[in-house]
């Protein structure tokens, strides 16, 4: 599996240890920033790895908390992020939600848990079924 990655400064650190675990897991991935602790707009890497939807199958986004970079991904069409904080996020994230997105806080989120987190989320598959017509509703034009 293809795993993207994208962090703001307050990410960065665990974005790092969680791409190097994706590729101990065997996965391959593709990095969109940031590449340090300086100061920069979370949006601005969420947006960049949500628009290079053709390069990964499941994206990784990491902020302070969590909530900014899964805002600015979920303004994109065909983007599904779960702000996960628990095993049971990254499971349902994936599947009653189909979502091909999780975002974690690194200032709330132990590393290890981190880890946790990302393996269930990728080793989970979508169940389909009654939830099937509930996530094509997430897509829509207007309300």
């Amino acid at each position: 599996m293809r795993i993207g990655f994208a962090s703001d400064h307050a990410g960065f650190v665990l974005k790092e240890r969680l791409r190097a675990f994706a590729v101990g897991l065997g996965h391959d991935v593709v990095d969109f920033g940031t590449d340090g602790t300086a100061s920069v707009d979370y949006p601005d890497f969420a947006h960049r790895a949500a628009v290079a939807r053709q390069e990964w199958d499941r994206l990784v986004l990491v902020c302070g908390s969590g909530i900014g970079v899964s805002m600015a991904a979920n303004r994109h069409a065909g983007i599904r992020c779960a702000l996960v904080t628990s095993p049971e996020h990254a499971e349902l994230a994936r599947r009653h939600n189909d979502a091909n997105a999780i975002a974690l806080g690194q200032r709330l989120t132990d590393p290890l848990q981190a880890e946790y987190y990302l393996k269930i989320f990728l080793a989970t598959p979508f169940e389909g079924g009654r939830h099937e017509g509930r996530v094509k509703k997430i897509e829509t034009s207007s309300v």
